[in-house]
């Protein structure tokens, strides 16, 4: 099926504007049309199939509306007002949305989810605050007032299928350890009862086909997940599993129609993670699903109950599975997949016939479109484009890599190369941040994008310690913040090497958060591998970043002590310490509301630097955080972040 030259677009408020030229025709790089936000972000059919609620993204917001399907008519809309975001949405009845919003506070550029929980009907009728910030006032001196302990945050946990009128809501007070408890909501005035709580640390919650909360999954006070079970709304709670004597971790993923089956993703001790089936009544466990070399990504539905049938997972590229590949829903996957041939290719939402269905499609070089598929005519339709301004011709592929480490362990990760490049080009190496449990894949990444319209081969590794990749692989980079997570980079970047693929001296290391520690290390460590460096919203001072945890609560210093070390043995692998070893040009970039990364730490490795002879450059913008959001920043940052390579290893420069 091939892509649609038009789209139904509700309202003439985008105009397509062209592609333009390939890198090899022109010497600069148009960084607007890479950060230039999706026109639309998420499509939700509603559960007759009248109406489509979609995300809209304006230059100040993004809003929500509801289109008739039949004509075209935007019935209703909804929007948070400027620098607010929609979170996310749920259609809970045939008329009826519930809107969950993230909106800027105080200095602080990115919008940040509220934890408030709005209701919408589909003809603009009945909008109303559902739960807000507190969960009453108290009294004081005869005075309503609302207590700083009265603070919670609501996050919608199930829509439950079955019942039109409420849907579940995990409300979390604002503690060091919040106490989390489960409501049942009416959707049309707000009024809630309580249905569960358990006592661990955030728990999360699973509900059965018929809305009974049967899963609490959490941590206690050492940071060992507890995962707890129950039969039934009125009996006790039962460990099922606890990682501290089990040794891994088990999460629930939801249950068949009639209850009696759970789903469950349990960790290995090597390996990935699997899906279990777990016997309720008998308590026997059958294993369903394991991909040899990744964890289980996305959990797939199917039927009225969004009944798990299956996994996706991201590997070479992202592939489904199914417990039964006999089954409708797996005999349906693949009858898309051939449709949309090299493309991952998901039902993002259905009707309640499962008549019709939203399918995403999307690839390392589509940003994503999305159709109406009709399952009886068996015919899809083109309905929204995120970026339609881009072709994805034009754009790079990605390729999986796997590798080596020298002690023996696979790496896996993806490398993109210019259209119609050579060998032995110049290669920023991209380390990700997080730095555990995050990991990079194969999806379309609009930076990856652009430094290879630079003209630059981009390798992105998922060093150990990256999630995806199972229990084992992950716990191998505790402890190992500039040991041998650093080592994973710096192998991977020595294979591109003697691969041919990158010039060895002109080689670029960068990244953002952890990714911006890896870079500033990776000079420090490997003074002859990069020829330079740049550090984007950075933490470099690990003493420093200990302190702050310790101070915020007792289970993050616990974190910081098994997952990052002490003060004593993480001083010596702190890029402030080892400022005369980096030799090499130096960018470092900052935001001065940043609280996962404080500018202080960029600015202490700035002094350090220019202490030891050194003259970085720097961009800092006071009102941003944890990676900049508004467009001019953005577009600021990357300008220079391009002029700054091609100075030093000779690539494509900005579009003025």
């Amino acid at each position: 099926m091939s892509r649609k030259d038009s789209w139904v677009l509700a309202a003439a408020l985008w105009a397509i504007t062209p592609a333009p030229a390939s890198a090899q025709s022109q010497p600069a790089v148009d960084v607007d049309r890479y950060l230039k936000k999706d026109s639309f972000g998420h499509v939700k059919i509603s559960p007759t199939g009248a109406y489509y609620a979609v995300t809209v993204n304006l230059p100040d917001r993004s809003v929500l509306w509801v289109q008739q399907r039949s004509d075209g008519k935007v019935t209703a809309k909804a929007t948070g007002g400027p620098h607010s975001e929609v979170a996310d949405f749920w259609w809970v009845n045939d008329q009826r949305l519930v809107i969950a919003w993230a909106k800027k506070e105080g200095s602080l550029e990115k919008p940040q989810p509220t934890g408030e929980l709005f209701g919408l009907n589909a003809d603009a009728s009945g909008a109303k605050q559902l739960i807000g910030h507190f969960e009453k006032p108290v009294k004081a001196d005869s005075v309503e007032v609302y207590s700083a302990q009265g603070l919670q945050y609501a996050e919608l946990m199930d829509t439950l299928p079955r019942d039109d009128k409420h849907v579940l809501v995990a409300v979390s007070t604002y503690e060091v350890n919040p106490v989390t408890r489960v409501v049942r909501m009416d959707v049309d005035d707000g009024s809630t009862t309580q249905v569960a709580s358990a006592p661990l640390r955030r728990a999360r919650f699973v509900a059965d086909p018929d809305g009974v909360v049967r899963f609490a999954v959490g941590s206690d006070d050492g940071n060992f997940s507890h995962l707890l079970y129950r039969p039934d709304a009125k009996t006790a709670w039962r460990t099922l599993n606890d990682e501290h004597a089990s040794g891994h971790v088990e999460s629930p993923l939801g249950f068949s129609a009639d209850g009696r089956t759970a789903y469950l993703q349990v960790e290995n001790d090597s390996g990935p993670d699997a899906i279990v089936a777990f016997d309720t009544a008998s308590g026997q466990r059958r294993d369903l699903l394991r991909d040899p070399v990744v964890d289980p990504e996305l959990v797939l539905h199917a039927g009225g109950d969004e009944v798990p049938v299956g996994a996706s997972f991201m590997g070479d590229h992202r592939h489904a599975a199914f417990f039964d590949e006999d089954s409708d829903a797996a005999t349906h996957q693949r009858s898309l997949e051939a449709a949309f041939p090299g493309q991952s290719v998901l039902v993002t939402s259905r009707t309640k016939d499962g008549g019709l269905e939203i399918v995403g499609v999307d690839s390392d070089t589509d940003p994503g479109d999305f159709y109406l598929y009709d399952r009886k005519a068996k015919a899809a339709d083109g309905i929204f484009s995120r970026r339609s301004w881009i072709d994805p011709k034009s754009l790079s592929p990605t390729r999986a890599v796997t590798l080596a480490a020298r002690d023996g362990m696979a790496l896996y990760g993806y490398l993109t190369l210019p259209k119609g490049a050579g060998a032995n080009l110049p290669m920023v190496v991209l380390p990700h941040g997080g730095p555990f449990g995050i990991y990079d894949d194969n999806d379309f990444d609009e930076e990856t994008q652009m430094l290879a319209d630079a003209g630059y081969a981009v390798l992105r590794i998922n060093y150990r310690g990256s999630g995806n990749y199972g229990r084992a692989f992950l716990h191998a980079g505790a402890r190992e913040w500039g040991g041998r997570m650093q080592d994973d980079v710096s192998d991977a970047t020595r294979w591109a090497i003697a691969q041919k693929i990158a010039d060895p001296q002109r080689v670029c290391i960068y990244g953002a958060s952890y990714g911006a520690y890896a870079a500033m290390m990776g000079l420090a460590k490997e003074p002859g591998l990069y020829r330079c460096g740049v550090g984007y919203v950075g933490v470099y001072d690990l003493p420093m970043m200990l302190r702050d945890d310790a101070g915020k609560a007792d289970y993050l210093k616990k974190w910081s002590d098994d997952w990052v070390g002490t003060s004593d043995s993480v001083a010596a692998v702190s890029p402030v310490n080892l400022a005369g070893k980096i030799k090499q040009p130096v960018f470092l970039v900052a935001g001065g509301k940043d609280t996962t990364a404080p500018i202080e730490h960029t600015q202490k490795l700035e002094k350090a630097l220019v202490a030891a002879g050194a003259r970085p450059e720097t961009l800092y913008f006071p009102t941003e955080g944890h990676g900049f959001y508004t467009d001019e920043h953005r577009h600021a940052f990357y300008v220079k972040l391009l002029d700054f390579l091609a100075a030093n290893i000779g690539g494509a420069k900005a579009q003025p």
